[in-house]
């Protein structure tokens, strides 16, 4: 299933998370995109984000996210949501992450929308 809205991206993306789906996960990010999955790291191509989302998938937590705003821009949008990940580490000490992702998506050629730019750390992520 592809995002038909720009504010479809953080519901599918919650889904794809919690089955554990990385192919779902990728199909929502265009081939060049950026994932920046910690301040200063850039995770750029599906190879990279597959790579940095295993880390959080190997987490097995509870992934929530919320929209909060959305600006469109033709076939831009700037989406907004907070977000929050409750898992445990190797050493089953608890583990809660969370944050407020600033997320550019592009309406393809199909008419759906992908992740262009990922920051789920929103300004605070970023290099």
């Amino acid at each position: 299933m592809s995002a038909r809205t720009p504010e479809d991206v953080h519901p599918l993306f919650a889904r794809h998370f919690a089955a554990a789906d990385m192919p779902a996960l990728l199909s929502l990010y265009e081939s060049d995109a950026v994932l920046l999955p910690q301040p200063g790291v850039v995770a750029r191509g599906h190879a990279a984000i597959r790579e940095a989302l295993a880390g959080f998938l190997a987490m097995k937590g509870e992934f929530r996210i919320v929209s909060s705003k959305t600006v469109h821009a033709g076939d831009l949008a700037l989406v907004y949501a907070k977000w929050t990940l409750d898992a445990k580490a190797p050493d089953d000490s608890p583990v809660h992450l969370e944050g407020e992702t600033s997320d550019v998506v592009r309406r393809q050629a199909d008419g759906s929308w992908l992740l262009a730019i990922d920051s789920p750390f929103g300004s605070s992520g970023t290099i």
